[in-house]
């Protein structure tokens, strides 16, 4: 029997992700431990092992298809001995193959139709097809991507899956979503796959010929709710503000974009947050990475930025009530200081971590952070190098940027936005003087660092980056 390749679930909280690049082909030879695959998640490209060693029969889910279930089979190895013909009736567990909410492969299984578990869902089909079509309510209007989603148990009963002279419809699930949503038969749509299937294009073709709207008032058909791609050909997502199509290039989010999007706006949404701003004298920090870069082992340079992670450090170990999480189960106060430090990337941004970074030497945090930076872009990047951390540092004083504020990286209690150093004016002693000065904006979760506890941590870290000597005692 063909032994099932699935989706893995490359962190705690992946639900989903991208297959962007398959490594072997079909008719390859693989061992266990061969990558195979990349799998692109929210924040990083990731390789996927085999974990059993054979030949690579069938590969389920095309290269770049995107929303790949967690668990879902995406690839068919035959075990020693086996041939193509094994792979013959075969039905991947779960519902669909490959589990993807995209459009992509979806014309790779036409057999399965034919499959005793397909035969048995259309028996079910045809059973609720016979309930009366007239005087049925109206079918709340289709989100956002839902057209491109497998049928649920329940919605494949509500499609006609046989022409009325009892001859069998051949629909892919996609195709019989867009029927579902756009309220046309499939017995009126001609289908261009394999062996007459209706595919995509043609439930596609279809209701952009308005088959749906000739359907008389009161019949099965459901209001509109186009399919997304039908959608944005017509008007583009930005008819509603009256931006015509023609006045934009639009650019395909990836998988990265998509769920910082949604992340961030969670996060600005829902988390009670408050800035605190303060100026940090630079010149004596200035200095003191000089001295240190001087006596430093060869191939070792401490930036501005590894200080400033030392220093974020003890500044939540001198103030751990700072160093804190909201759940709903209470205020969870944490032992170590580790760090998140924003590094952009294509698309999108990223957060490894300096674990333990109040523990850690200078030299340490600069080859470390060294390190991730570049494996970050390269989207190398382990989920547990990224995933937690207690604080994050976002700098973008070298882009010449003065001052901002950067959204809270959940569950985290606090994010420090670090502008440029310049030199300014200052009073110092009653004399006008000019000084190297850096502004930090401190964004808090209200609900577990309020203004005083984020003032104290404010004032720690400046007094360490004022008087840099003190992270060494």
């Amino acid at each position: 029997m063909p032994i099932e390749v699935t989706m893995p679930a490359l962190s705690p909280t992946m639900e989903e992700g991208t297959l962007s690049k398959w490594l072997v082909k079909e008719g390859d030879s693989v061992s266990s431990g061969d990558i195979i695959a990349e799998i692109e998640t929210d924040k990083a490209t990731m390789e996927v092992e085999a974990v059993e060693e054979g030949t690579v029969g069938k590969l389920l889910v095309e290269a770049g298809s995107e929303g790949v279930k967690v668990n879902a089979p995406i690839a068919l190895l035959l075990d020693e001995g086996e041939d193509k013909s094994a792979l013959e009736g075969y039905q991947p567990s779960g519902a669909d193959a490959g589990g993807r909410d995209e459009s992509g492969g979806e014309d790779q299984k036409p057999e399965s139709e034919d499959s005793p578990k397909a035969k048995s869902q259309d028996k079910s089909a045809d059973e609720a097809s016979s309930e009366p079509k007239a005087g049925k309510p109206p079918k709340p209007a289709a989100k956002p991507g839902d057209a491109d989603k497998a049928l649920s148990s329940d919605e494949r009963k509500k499609v006609q899956t046989e022409t009325d002279g009892g001859e069998r419809i051949k629909a892919s699930p996609v195709a019989r979503r867009i029927a579902l949503h756009e309220g046309f038969d499939l017995a009126d749509v001609k289908g261009t796959g394999p062996k007459g299937r209706i595919v995509k294009a043609d439930a596609l073709k279809a209701a952009e010929e308005g088959l749906g709207k000739k359907k008389p008032a009161g019949d099965k058909a459901a209001p509109k709710a186009a399919a997304p791609d039908a959608a944005a050909s017509a008007d583009g997502p930005l008819a509603k503000y009256g931006i015509a199509r023609d006045r934009y290039e639009l650019v395909k989010a990836d998988n990265i974009q998509k769920i910082s999007a949604k992340r961030l706006s969670e996060s600005f949404r829902d988390i009670p947050h408050f800035p605190l701003t303060v100026d940090c004298r630079l010149d004596a920090l200035l200095g003191f990475r000089k001295d240190i870069n001087a006596k430093a082992p060869e191939g070792v340079k401490v930036s501005v930025n590894d200080l400033l992670i030392k220093a974020s450090a003890l500044a939540l170990k001198q103030q751990p009530k700072a160093n804190a999480s909201w759940t709903d189960e209470g205020v969870a106060l944490h032992k170590h200081a580790d760090v998140s430090v924003a590094v952009a990337i294509e698309g999108g941004l990223i957060t490894p971590i300096i674990f333990d970074a109040d523990q850690k030497g200078l030299a340490q945090i600069s080859e470390e952070m060294k390190d991730l930076a570049t494996r970050a872009r390269e989207r190398k990047l382990k989920p547990e190098e990224y995933q937690g951390g207690t604080f994050s540092l976002s700098n973008l004083g070298m882009f010449g940027i003065k001052n901002f504020a950067s959204v809270i990286n959940p569950p985290q209690g606090m994010i420090m936005s670090v502008g440029a150093g310049e030199e300014r004016a200052v009073v110092t002693d009653g004399a006008l003087a000019k000084a190297t000065v850096m502004t930090v904006t401190l964004t808090c979760d209200h609900r577990v660092v309020d203004g005083a506890t984020g003032a104290k941590w404010l004032q720690a870290f400046k007094r360490y980056i004022e008087d840099p000597v003190t992270m060494l005692l």
